[in-house]
């Protein structure tokens, strides 16, 4: 068995393949966004901070943030990146909660720092394991809704690390790429004076290869950073992506609400299948990832590509020994079809 890496799954399709995968929306993204085509004709370097219209929108949507606020980014990930850069130096240590997005770890350590990690209860972080490892640390990074587990974190222990960060001058960095995506409750979005906020266009309005993001804090010294750095590394984010992006903001809230309703049955579907067949599976409140226990996930992801033609991830990926994770970022007859192979798998095992 090859050693295996995200390289070896992202963007395979075809040939029956059945993706469990990447997290790539396959909604359409809303007609808005192509408005703008053909007529657009902008193609010379734009704001390194963005387009000014697009990050108005953004302040717009955003009570107490001014366009200035606000930087365009390639993605989320390069929003984390220069936020890591901006704020921190070799040996800072940044406090993550497993499970975590794989690339969390790997962006870390790129910038010479190093993770510290907090122990969570079926995804739920464990709030006295928090308030022992958070003394020291440069950021503590939250992701809620979880890509790996899609669990929302407790309003109550988001409150207490909002303040527990604040009175330790630590700055929060609150990824929000899923907060659209939430089948429980209304969003609690982290704020403060020490906050910082990621963001894409990437998964509510399924715009992932636009890559799309923004970071924005009212820390204008981190957005400042930011904005040099961007400067010397990247110059300004893709700006007709950005232009369309722009169109995005103005589509309708219904738009949003039809698309978590598909996610909702997804998960409806997906979750009371893997229950079904025995598996131990956290429920998820949001986003579209389910994380079930699988006996030797290495040899499970393995076999079911090479044999079956289903694509998933290992857990360990995520800092999830022993589980492996599941998008359902794909329709329900495929999601039936793919989970019949791991049925029929699981009962040969």
């Amino acid at each position: 068995m090859d050693k295996l890496s995200p390289s070896m799954f992202i963007g395979v399709s075809g040939n029956d393949i059945i993706s469990f995968g990447s997290g790539q929306p396959d909604l359409p993204p809303p007609k808005e966004v192509f408005s703008c085509l053909p007529k657009y004709h902008d193609f010379k370097y734009g704001p390194i901070a963005g387009s000014s219209k697009l990050r108005q929108a953004l302040a717009d949507q955003n009570r107490g943030f001014t366009k200035d606020n606000f930087v365009i980014t390639n993605g989320a990930s390069e929003a984390l990146d220069l936020v890591l850069r901006a704020i921190g130096k070799p040996g800072d240590r940044v406090l993550l909660h497993t499970p975590y997005y794989y690339s969390y770890r790997s962006l870390v350590e790129i910038n010479h720092m190093e993770p510290v990690f907090v122990r969570t209860e079926q995804g739920k972080i464990d709030m006295a394991d928090f308030e022992e490892k958070v003394h020291g640390v440069r950021a503590v990074l939250i992701n809620s809704p979880s890509n790996p587990t899609g669990r929302i974190q407790d309003i109550g222990s988001l409150k207490i690390i909002e303040k527990t960060t604040n009175d330790l001058d630590i700055t929060l960095i609150s990824d929000e790429v899923y907060k659209d995506m939430i089948y429980e409750r209304e969003n609690y979005m982290l704020s403060g004076s020490h906050v910082v906020t990621l963001n894409s266009f990437s998964k509510t309005f399924a715009m992932c290869g636009f890559r799309v993001g923004y970071l924005f804090s009212n820390d204008r010294s981190i957005v400042d950073m930011a904005i040099a750095i961007k400067t010397h590394s990247s110059m300004n984010t893709n700006i007709l992506g950005q232009e369309m992006a722009y169109h995005a903001t103005q589509v309708p809230r219904e738009f949003i609400e039809s698309q978590v309703k598909i996610w909702k049955e997804r998960r409806d579907i997906i979750y009371k299948r893997m229950h079904g067949l025995g598996l131990d599976v956290w429920k998820p409140e949001g986003a579209f990832y389910i994380l079930p226990k699988i006996s030797n996930p290495q040899k499970f992801v393995w076999e079911m590509f090479r044999q079956h033609k289903v694509i998933t991830y290992p857990g360990d990926w995520f800092g999830a020994d022993g589980r492996v994770r599941f998008s359902y970022a794909l329709d329900t007859e495929k999601i039936e079809q793919g989970l019949e192979r791991v049925e029929n798998y699981l009962a040969k095992g």
